[in-house]
């Protein structure tokens, strides 16, 4: 078995860094319970993640009756409600998640222009 030099290990290691890496998205959808409007924003804001952000995203759901403590810290008025932590800015969105674009726009992942020109 060929060993393979430590210059080049680190050499590729430093080139691994110096690569740009794609966003991670950090989001957090505010639910209360299994409603229908809370199940609507889980499915919509899942199918939204799966199609735009494949691998690229952690999505944690924290129910507001079980953990009320969490909604307080972050000022939750309302439900649902999805936070983007990460990357900055911060964003929120309240609703089931159903306007896609408005989503999109809202996690830079489309810009005003190209949501201008799909608009007859």
């Amino acid at each position: 078995m060929k060993r393979t030099p430590k210059a080049d290990v680190s050499r590729q290691f430093e080139e691994a860094l110096k690569a740009p890496q794609p966003e991670s998205y950090i989001l957090r959808l505010y639910i209360t319970g299994l409603t229908p409007r809370s199940t609507k924003a889980i499915e919509n804001i899942k199918r939204i993640c799966e199609e735009h952000l494949q691998g690229r995203y952690q999505l944690e759901f924290i129910d507001i009756f079980q953990r009320p403590v969490l909604s307080k810290g972050e000022q939750i008025i309302a439900a649902p409600t999805l936070i983007k932590l990460l990357p900055l800015p911060l964003r929120r969105f309240i609703g089931d998640m159903s306007n896609t674009d408005k989503i999109l726009l809202g996690l830079d992942l489309r810009s005003k222009a190209e949501d201008a020109c799909e608009t007859p």
